[in-house]
């Protein structure tokens, strides 16, 4: 697997100092933000300014029912774009495959757009994304497995997440399972990435509780991992340090099901950061360790996340127990003395965790321990471990699953 270069070679450490966070995302990423509460309308206005007459949207069912589909079309409506100049592809299923992308592909085939909107959670904007790739290189989405292999160039495509997760809409990876295994694949192209990302709190008030919890901890999971990875830079660790200190503040306001518009805010921007800290670095073990437990019992990915997380985090602090320490002070986190830093940061992302009211153990999901050495064989083979600060084999990825899961009494 191929990893991103160097990115800091561009900026010297004084350069990097000099630069906010807003402005050294600008310089480093490709995608225009939009962002605050009403960000929603600029659409229209982006959808023209990049060329776009025969509009896809991709979503899901559940953002019809919440009426954000219906709200998007209405902009677009404002902006002159007429019902029949706009398809909707809007089935979208959660840990979208092969067979997704191919049902989405058809639609865009016969409308014959030339622009796409992701509209929606990872899930939605990864499939927009593996719609790109087909639309534009052909093909089949396994062909794209890896880094750097579309070669046509690929349509502008804007992207307007609904939850404060991902972070997808900051990259140029698309997660798409296989249909038969339900194994992710990661397809990454710099031509893939969003040309605009509009981050528009609003719409981030549908979102049930449940989905809340589980986004916001693999939004947490995103500044975390990125931030230890042996691919981390300059730009990543700013990116890393940055989105969880907007997350850690902003996470435990929304799981009490506050809709303080600034709270939700905090996410959504924290998430996108997050995001663009993977772009510029890579992820660890918790999410090798998440996949294979989302392909066999279909557990959502952020639930997942959030019970292997504290194990990761406790695994890897002998490696990286300073740049914990500094992201416990990032938090502005009361410490113990004399207890490790993975310990506290591992503790408090289990209580965070806990008030969001997301289970801890593998036992409470029924895992059961008699799959765990497959679980463990499949874990090793994905592609983010082998960036963990520590390296993992098949027996330390099966202990770390076994911490997560205490012995039945």
């Amino acid at each position: 697997m191929q990893v991103p270069p160097e990115t800091t070679a561009a900026f010297s450490e004084d350069e990097l100092a000099a630069l906010d966070v807003e402005e050294l995302l600008e310089a480093t990423s490709p995608t225009r933000v939009e962002t605050g509460p009403g960000a929603l309308s600029t659409l229209g206005h982006w959808a023209r300014e990049l060329g776009g007459q025969r509009l896809l949207l991709v979503t899901d069912r559940g953002l019809r029912e919440a009426g954000h589909q219906e709200r998007v079309l209405a902009c677009l409506g404002e902006s002159g774009y007429d019902p029949e100049s706009v398809a909707v592809f809007g089935d979208v299923r959660p840990n979208p495959t092969t067979e997704d992308v191919d049902r989405a592909l058809s639609v865009a085939r016969e409308h014959g757009s030339d622009l796409i909107i992701g509209l929606g959670g990872g899930s939605s904007l990864d499939c927009a994304k593996g719609v790109n790739f087909l639309l534009t290189n052909g093909g089949r989405i396994e062909d794209y497995w890896g880094v750097g292999k579309a070669d046509q160039p690929m349509l502008p495509m804007i992207a307007v997440p609904t939850t404060a997760g991902t972070g997808s809409e900051a990259q140029s990876f698309a997660l798409i399972a296989n249909a038969k295994t339900h194994m992710k694949m990661a397809c990454g192209d710099k031509k893939a990435a969003c040309r605009v990302a509009i981050l528009d709190p609003e719409l981030t008030q549908t979102m049930p509780a449940a989905v809340t919890a589980a986004t916001g901890i693999d939004a947490i999971s995103h500044a975390l991992e990125t931030a230890v990875t042996t691919q981390r830079n300059g730009i990543s660790s700013r990116f890393s340090r940055e989105a969880w200190g907007l997350l850690a503040e902003g996470f435990p306001r929304v799981v009490t099901g506050a809709s303080e518009i600034d709270a939700r805010q905090q996410m959504l921007y924290g998430a996108h950061l997050a995001g663009a800290a993977i772009e510029n670095s890579m992820l660890g073990a918790a999410h090798a360790l998440a996949n294979p437990l989302s392909a066999h019992y279909a557990m959502t990915h952020g639930v997942a996340i959030g019970i292997m997380l504290p194990h990761v985090i406790r695994f890897n602090q002998d490696v990286v127990g300073e740049i914990y320490a500094d992201l416990l002070a990032a938090a502005g986190a009361e410490t113990v003395p004399g207890v490790a830093a993975g310990e506290q940061l591992a503790s408090l992302v289990e209580r965070m965790a806990d008030d969001a009211g997301l289970p801890r153990t593998l036992a409470e999901c029924d895992i059961r321990d008699n799959l765990l050495d497959q679980l463990a064989a499949e874990a090793n083979e994905q592609w983010t471990g082998q960036f963990n600060p520590r390296p993992v084999s098949t027996e330390t990825l099966k202990g770390l699953y076994q911490c997560a899961s205490p012995q039945r009494t």
